[in-house]
Order: structure tokens, then C-alpha cells, then sequence
């Protein structure tokens, strides 16, 4: 081997070395007899180096996992040979191997396994066990590839081919059949010999019977004397997490209803007396996340055999098993109201589908609704947020504890399912009990009682937000708990997790003050001072902006009266911050965003006239275009590029700002109809001009065109004498992007104003496909797949611009571009339909042809079409379905009987195809099922036909 190459394996090589082992690796696994080389320094323990061990090791799993059955019988046997010489070294070793070296070796074995036992090697875990014995090195090896093993066979996280599926199977099958007794009664006898003597092999050991249970025979494992001593790891403090587990997957395996609840039972009943229910005694937090676990697996278990015998109609044992279920449900609560929340969590599954029976049962006994009390007030209790919590600096921790909540949230929901009644009535008791006193309150308490009014919105659903019609009791409860919530002054309560749950509890109950308009101005007070928009939390800000948005929106209605003082309010919030004046605004540009976008809507659905919402929409933009003709001035001038970017971002949010309050207008509330065209007119004039800047290019084309966009809606007809100009600089310098970014703005203008755009669109048609041939016959890099991407996407687009044209009528724009150019279109569409591996493309093409054969297959159509119809349509229609990527069931296309006629006549005979052959195609090719015809396609007759149809190059 090469022993320079070799230094490179070690962690602390220079990256020199590096490369050259990788390169040595690679070199390695392609080379025909190198892993013999690795072979026999394994076997014959050639070097003491691990990371040289773990590299041989490597080349022998890529040579079993790609090459293995390329080699002979001799070098097979060799293989094996030198992995069982491997295992028997270890037996002797004064030290065992590092834990990632007998991992590999286990994957190796594993590997070897399933390639090689239901044929060349059926003895293999008889030849494993005859050399391992009870050898603590050779046990523990034995259990790594027992793991490896059904990591290979079982592990769903693994994607099979179907192929590997089956044999997967079969493995599984003969294993039951040959050798899972003897691996079973091994197992056995590991954990007799080593349970007061070697944990770790013992863990291992119970960890390997529980990944097993899953698909052996059960009664293997769940019987007295494995159960027993599994039992009794229970109580030893070292193997009590792994005897957990290994209890929890014999508890989930699938078996009869009547024998899983007498497993669960018996389980219970050991379990109960040697006081494991007995939480509040036990100090080891570990341990109870896995117990708790177990304990929500035969809770589950039983609810699972309760579901099957009620669907049998065995009442009897049905009954049965809901008593055991609901002995159970104390352990339960106990552990639900855990200080932990991991063992929280693992026992939530058996609650949920607890709460799940009550809501099936006709009618509930006293017992059963304290029980449903009692988890209602765990959840309560759970939802607290701890001290500990990290509000501005949210981590994993964190992370962990919102998605907590949520799981908490579904059990809130379940509980409503089952007594809505009595979930409103504890939220109300909390709430009320809480918000009476929240400045002498701790903050995770006041949180929570709001947070619980914000939930029963979900919990207790309504149509359209409607909590304050219908049910007189349900409606005063919350309007009472609204009430309270707005009139308390809790929104001053210094704490970011209030401030903000305060907030979205009053958007979320909007229709409150729809009830109650006399609350608004103390909201909105809220939203614009200290605690809302000039909150001292960034965060909060930010959260604010959006919520101020939507309570705005919903209750526009009602904001009549506030809207100038309103707007006054905001007026700094709605600066333009350019970079160099050094000045931190309160709000990002996109949470400014949601303030020019509830400007607007205050403006458009005010009852002002039209002169003075123009007035206020002008005092709103006006700012904007000031301070964007001086950017642009700057821009123009910088020379530094950091600079420019600064400044080509701040021009864009300009823009952004001014596209956002036209999310305003309406049908009913046009742009008209408010008297606002001109502000915008005024808008487009100001912001056109950053299209012909040299510099920041991207930014400053994307912030316009988006613009464009919505003036297209806002301002329709009004807009049409800016889109040449505009689309003559987009289509300068163009890159792939721009050009799939510009396609839709045009797409949009054809498709809206049809007829009156057609003079701008035969003008600018050759123009703009010149843009697009020159940018996908630019040279790429045969392996740069961005720039294939980039392509394929721009192809589409081009396709999609076609068929826009063809669709709205327009196909007299084409026509007009004189005979050569109108070919050559033509031409890539064939192409697009028949030689592009792009399904999307592929049914576009068809579209557009099939629009085109319409329009122009007449008598009026352009000359030479009909020529053309036949001699490329026609054949693109039978030469498409040959390609594996053609979904025929989407072809656009009608072949009626003329067509049948050409290619019965004149073009099949034209390719020298056989009579009787034409004469079976076009049978096919009229079959109802598109089925018939693309299965004749596959016959292998058709293949020396398809070269014979030449392509001019797209």
C-alpha cells in the first residue's frame, strides 16, 4: 500500500495529505484486486494505525456493497475467509478495537450477510456464534452486526428498491424458519451471563431484542423467563433505560386484542407492585422519560385492543379493556403534570386517545369527567413557560418547548371535542382569577391565562370568527374574558411574552369590537405607543406591524374616525432610511412594508372623498418619490460597490413601499373611482428612470417590474404608454433570470389588454425572442447544472409566452413577422414538442400547435402552413409519444381522418415503412384508450424510424 498516502488518514494531516488519501481511496476502489491488499493487512494485522484499520475496512464494504458480484468464487470465499480471521483476532487482542472500527466491521458483515445467506452462506450466524462463544469481545461484535443487520433489512429511514424489498423478505422469512430459535436462545443466555457482570454488552444486548421483537415470533421473547429477567433489569439502575425500551417494543407489537391486553396487564400488575407507579419517589429524570414512554405504549396498546373489540362486537372483553385503560389514567396524569417536559411529552399520545373514547361514549361517569378535569388542568399547568426561558435569544431549548405546546394545544382541542362546557368555564376561571391581580402576577402566568383565551378560538371553532353570535352563553363568556382583557391595562405589563400575546389575542377576536366599537381607540393606542410599534424589543415591533396590519384590515369599517390621527401617528414609521445618514429605524423594511400597506387601506376604505384621498394617498407617496430621485442621483454618482448596493437596496424598498399600499384598491374601490391614478402615474414616472442605471442591474429591474405588475391591475389601460420604453431597457444586457422575469410581465399585458397591445407587441416580438435565442445558445459547462436549470426555465417561459400570444387571439402577431421568422418559431415549438426531455414544455408546445391548427389550418391561414401542418406537426404528433418523458394522456392534439389519410398515404411510405405496419399503426393510433396506442409505440419496429427526423438546432 501506499504508505505516503496512508499519513493522510490520520485527522491531523495537512490538507496535501488529505487529498492524496482521498485520491488513494478512490484509486483503491476501482482497481480490480486492491481490496485483496486491505484484505490481508485485516487478516493479518498488517498495521496498528486505526484510521489505516477503518480505511481497509472501507474498501472492502465498497467492494461486497458495488463489485462483489464480479468476483469469482475463490476471491468471495476469500472475503469470508478474512472477515471470520478478523473476528477471531479479536478474541485474542489485549485491547479492544475502537468503537467506529467495530462498526464498520459490523456494516461489512452485514452486508456480506445479506448478499451471501439465502445462497452461499446459509451458515452464517452458526459460523458467527461457533467463534464468538460467550467471549465478551466476540458477544459484542455479534451484537453490532445483529444490529447492522436489521439496520439493512428493517430500517425505514432506508430507501429499497423493490428488488432489495423482496430479497429483504425472503432473508426475513428464512431467518424465522432456520435461526431465529438459536438466536433468540443466545440472546438469552448473554443476558443470564452479563447482567451483574458487563452493562454495556447487556444494554446492547436488550437493545438488539427490541429492534427483533418487531418482526419475529412474539412468543419468543414474551414469555416468563425472558419477561422475568427483564423484569428484574428493571430494578438494576445501569439497565433499567435499556429494559424500558425493550419492554415498550414487545408492548407495540401487533398481536391479538384479548392477548395484548393480558400482556399489558400482567406487565402492570409486576411493574405496580415493585412501585415503578410510584413517580413522585422516583429522582431519575432518564428513567422516567423512557418509562413514561412505556407506560404510553400499553396505554395506547389497550386503547388499540378497545377499538378492535367494540369493532367485533366482543362487548364483554371490550368493557375489560376500557376498565384497564382507565386504571391507568392516574399513573398518567402523574406523569402529564411532570415538571419534565420530555416525560410530558412521551405520555401525551395515551392521553389524546384516552379523551378520544370519552368523546365515543354516550354518556360519561363521575369518574371519568373528574378525569377529564384533570387533564384539562394539567395542560393548564403544562403551558406555563419556566423561568429559564430565553426569550430574546431563543435556542434549541426553546425550539423544543413551543413544539411542546403545540402537542399540548391538540390535547386542549381534544378536550373541547369531549366537554366544551367545562373547558370554558376553566379558561374563564383562570382568566378572570388572573387578570384581577396581573401587576402583582408573575409574567408566565398572566401569559398563559391569555394565551388560554387566544386558544379557545381554535378549540372552540365558529364560522368566520363569529364567537360573539349564536350561543348566548358561550358568546357572554368571551365577550366578558375581551372585555376584560382590553379594560384591565394588562398591555402594559413588562414582559415581551405578554405584550405579544395580548396582541394576538385581540386580532384573533377582531369581531369583538365590531360588538364593542367603544374599545378601538384604547387598542389602537396600544398598537402605536411604547407597547405596540415603539416597543423597546425589536421582535415585538416587528410582530406588532403585521398584527396592526390585519386589525386594521378586518376592522376597516370601524377606523373611520381614527384615520387621520392615525396616520399622523405612524408618520415617522413610515421614513425612508437611507444608509448613510446612520440612523437605526424602529421598524425593518419589511415590517415597514405592513405600515404603508394599513396607510393605504386606511386611505382607500375611508368615507372621505375622492379629492381627499387623493390628498392623503400624495402625502403618503410624495416622500418616496422625493427621496428617490436624490437616491438615484447617488447611486448613479458611488463609486464604491458596497455603497451601491446599499443604495440599490434602499431604491427598491422605495418601490416595494409604493407597490405595497396599492394592496388597497379593490373592484369596488378602484384606483379611479379614489381619484389616485395620478399619484401613481406620478410613481411610475419617478421609478421608470432606475431602468436605464448601469449599475445594481438585478435589484433595481426586479423592485420596477414588480411594480409594473401591480400598476397593470391598479392603473390597467393607463399603464400602456410606459411598457415599451420600460421593456426596452429590461431587455438590455439580459441574463437567463431577467428574461423569466420580464416573460411574466408581458404574459400579463397580453392576456389583460389583448387587441389594443398588439402594435407594441409585434414591434417588440423579434426583439425580445433575439434576447432569449441569444441567451440559451450562450456556451455552459457540460456538468454546470445551474446554468441547465437556468435554461430549461427560460425555455418554458418562452414556451409559455407562445402560448399567451396564441391563447388570447393574437396569433396575427406572429404571422406578421415574415415567413422566415415565423418558421423558425415554428420550428422550436416541433422542437419543444418532441426533443426536450421536459414534460411541462412538451404539453405547452401542443397547446400552442393545437391553437395554431385552429386558427390558421384554414383556408385563410398564412401560405405554406397547411404544407407545414403535415410535414412537421403531423409527424411531431406520433414521433413525441416515442419519448419516455411523454405523458400521452396530456397531449393537446385531435388527429381526425385527413390526418389518419397523410400519414397512411404519404408520410409513413415516405420513411419506407411496411404496408401491414402503417396499416396496424394508424388502427392503434384511432383506438379510444390512449393506453393502446403508446404501448404499440414501445414495440421495438418504430426505433429505426426515429433517427430519420432532423431537428433544426434551438
Amino acid at each position: 500500500m501506499d504508505e505516503q498516502a496512508l499519513l493522510g488518514l490520520n485527522p491531523n494531516a495537512d490538507s496535501d495529505f488529505r487529498q492524496r488519501a482521498l485520491a488513494y481511496f478512490e484509486q483503491l476502489k476501482i482497481s480490480p484486486d486492491a481490496w485483496q491488499v486491505c484484505a490481508e493487512a485485516l487478516a493479518q494485522r498488517t498495521y496498528s494505525d486505526d484510521h489505516i484499520k477503518f480505511f481497509c475496512f472501507q474498501v472492502l464494504e465498497h467492494q461486497v456493497k458495488y463489485k462483489y458480484s464480479e468476483l469469482t468464487t475463490v476471491q468471495q470465499q476469500l472475503i469470508r475467509e478474512t472477515l471470520i480471521s478478523w473476528l477471531q483476532a479479536q478474541m485474542l487482542n489485549p485491547q479492544p478495537e475502537k468503537t467506529f472500527i467495530r462498526n464498520k466491521a459490523a456494516q461489512v458483515f452485514a452486508l456480506l450477510f445479506v448478499t451471501e445467506y439465502l445462497t452461499r452462506w446459509p451458515k452464517f450466524f452458526f459460523d458467527i456464534l461457533s467463534v464468538v462463544d460467550l467471549n465478551p469481545r466476540g458477544v459484542d461484535l455479534y451484537l453490532r452486526i445483529l444490529m447492522a443487520i436489521d439496520s439493512e433489512l428493517v430500517d425505514r429511514d432506508v430507501v429499497h428498491t423493490s428488488e432489495e424489498a423482496r430479497r429483504n423478505t425472503l432473508i426475513k422469512d428464512t431467518m424465522r424458519e432456520q435461526c431465529i430459535p438459536n438466536l433468540v436462545e443466545s440472546w438469552y443466555q448473554i443476558l443470564q451471563n452479563y447482567q451483574y457482570t458487563n452493562s454495556e454488552v447487556t444494554c446492547q444486548c436488550l437493545e438488539v431484542v427490541g429492534a427483533y421483537v418487531s418482526w419475529i415470533d412474539l412468543s419468543l421473547i414474551a414469555n416468563d423467563r425472558f419477561i422475568n429477567m427483564l423484569l428484574g433489569h428493571m430494578s438494576i439502575e445501569v439497565l433499567r433505560e435499556e429494559a424500558c425500551d425493550c419492554l415498550f417494543e414487545i408492548v407495540n407489537k401487533g398481536m391479538d386484542p384479548v392477548d395484548k391486553m393480558k400482556l399489558v396487564e400482567s406487565l402492570c400488575q409486576v411493574l405496580q407492585s415493585a412501585g415503578f407507579f410510584s413517580i413522585d419517589q422516583e429522582e431519575d429524570v432518564d428513567f422516567l422519560a423512557r418509562f413514561s414512554k412505556l407506560v404510553n405504549g400499553m396505554g395506547q396498546s389497550l386503547i388499540v385492543s378497545w377499538t378492535k373489540l367494540i369493532k367485533n362486537g366482543d362487548i364483554k372483553n371490550a368493557q375489560e379493556a376500557l376498565q384497564a385503560i382507565e386504571t391507568k389514567v392516574a399513573l398518567m396524569l402523574q406523569l402529564l403534570i411532570h415538571e419534565d417536559d420530555d416525560i410530558s411529552s412521551n405520555i401525551i399520545g395515551f392521553c389524546y386517545d384516552y379523551l378520544h373514547i370519552l368523546k365515543q361514549l354516550p354518556v360519561l361517569s363521575d369518574q371519568q369527567k373528574a378525569n377529564v378535569e384533570a387533564i384539562m388542568l394539567a395542560v393548564m399547568k403544562k403551558l406555563t413557560y419556566d423561568e429559564e426561558y430565553n426569550f430574546e435569544n431563543e435556542g434549541e431549548d426553546e425550539a423544543m418547548f413551543v413544539e411542546y405546546r403545540k402537542q399540548l394545544k391538540l390535547l386542549l382541542d381534544r378536550l373541547a371535542q369531549v366537554s366544551p362546557e367545562l373547558l370554558l368555564a376553566s379558561v374563564r376561571r383562570v382568566f378572570s382569577s388572573t387578570l384581577q391581580n396581573w401587576q402583582t402576577t408573575r409574567f408566565m402566568e398572566v401569559e398563559v391565562a391569555i394565551r388560554l383565551l387566544y386558544m379557545l378560538a381554535e378549540a372552540l371553532p365558529v364560522s368566520h370568527g363569529a364567537h360573539f353570535s349564536g350561543d348566548v352563553s358561550k358568546a357572554s363568556a368571551l365577550q366578558d374574558m375581551m372585555r376584560t382583557l382590553v379594560t384591565s391595562g394588562v398591555s402594559s405589563y413588562q414582559h415581551t411574552s405578554v405584550t405579544l400575546e395580548f396582541f394576538e389575542t385581540v386580532v384573533r377576536y377582531e369581531k369583538f369590537f365590531t360588538v364593542e366599537p367603544q374599545h378601538i381607540p384604547c387598542v389602537l393606542m396600544a398598537f402605536l405607543d411604547h407597547r405596540g410599534l415603539r416597543h423597546s424589543s425589536a421582535k415585538v415591533r416587528s410582530r406588532t406591524a403585521y398584527l396592526f396590519s390585519r386589525f386594521v384590515k378586518s376592522l376597516n369599517k370601524q377606523m373611520n374616525p381614527f384615520i387621520e390621527d392615525i396616520l399622523n401617528r405612524i408618520q415617522d414609521l413610515l421614513e425612508l432610511s437611507p444608509p448613510e445618514n446612520g440612523y437605526q429605524s424602529l421598524l425593518s423594511s419589511d415590517d415597514q412594508l405592513f405600515i404603508y400597506e394599513t396607510a393605504g387601506v386606511l386611505i382607500v376604505n375611508s368615507e372621505y372623498p375622492a379629492e381627499r384621498k387623493q390628498a392623503l394617498m400624495r402625502n403618503l407617496l410624495t416622500p418616496l418619490m422625493e427621496k428617490f430621485k436624490i437616491l438615484l442621483e447617488k447611486l448613479m454618482l458611488a463609486q464604491d460597490e458596497e455603497r451601491q448596493a446599499s443604495l440599490a437596496d434602499c431604491l427598491n424598498h422605495a418601490v416595494g413601499f409604493a407597490s405595497r399600499t396599492s394592496k388597497a384598491f379593490s373592484n369596488k374601490q378602484t384606483v379611479k373611482q379614489c381619484g389616485c391614478s395620478e399619484v401613481y402615474l406620478d410613481c411610475l414616472q419617478t421609478f421608470l428612470p432606475a431602468l436605464s442605471c448601469p449599475l445594481q442591474k438585478d435589484i433595481l429591474r426586479s423592485g420596477v417590474r414588480t411594480f409594473l405588475h401591480r400598476m397593470i391591475i391598479c392603473l390597467e389601460e393607463e399603464v400602456l404608454p410606459f411598457i415599451p420604453s420600460a421593456s426596452e431597457h429590461m431587455l438590455k444586457d439580459c441574463e437567463a433570470k431577467d428574461l423569466q422575469e420580464f416573460i411574466p410581465l408581458i404574459n400579463q399585458i397580453t392576456a389583460k389588454f389583448k387587441i389594443q397591445v398588439s402594435p407594441f407587441l409585434q414591434q417588440m416580438f423579434m426583439p425580445l425572442l433575439h434576447a432569449i435565442f441569444e441567451v440559451l445558445l450562450r456556451p455552459a459547462e457540460e456538468n454546470d447544472q445551474s446554468a441547465a436549470l437556468e435554461k430549461q426555465m427560460l425555455r418554458r417561459s418562452y414556451f409559455a409566452f407562445l402560448q399567451t400570444v396564441t391563447g388570447s387571439g393574437m396569433s396575427e402577431v406572429i404571422a406578421n413577422q415574415g415567413a422566415e421568422n415565423v418558421e423558425r418559431v415554428l420550428v422550436t415549438v416541433i422542437q419543444g414538442a418532441v426533443e426536450y426531455p421536459d414534460p411541462i414544455a412538451q404539453k405547452t408546445c401542443f397547446i400552442i400547435l393545437s391553437k395554431l391548427v385552429e386558427l390558421w389550418g384554414g383556408k385563410d391561414g398564412p401560405v405554406g402552413f397547411a404544407d407545414f401542418v403535415y410535414k412537421h406537426i403531423v409527424p411531431a404528433c406520433f414521433l413525441a409519444p416515442l419519448k419516455q418523458t411523454f405523458d400521452l394522456a396530456d397531449a393537446q392534439t385531435v388527429l381526425g381522418p385527413e390526418c389518419v389519410q397523410y400519414l397512411q398515404q404519404e408520410y409513413l411510405p415516405s420513411l419506407q415503412v411496411a404496408p401491414e405496419i402503417i396499416q396496424e399503426f394508424c388502427q392503434a393510433l384511432q383506438q379510444p384508450d390512449a393506453k393502446v396506442f403508446k404501448n404499440y409505440l414501445k414495440v421495438g419496429i418504430w426505433k429505426p424510424y426515429i433517427s430519420s427526423y432532423s431537428w433544426v438546432i434551438f
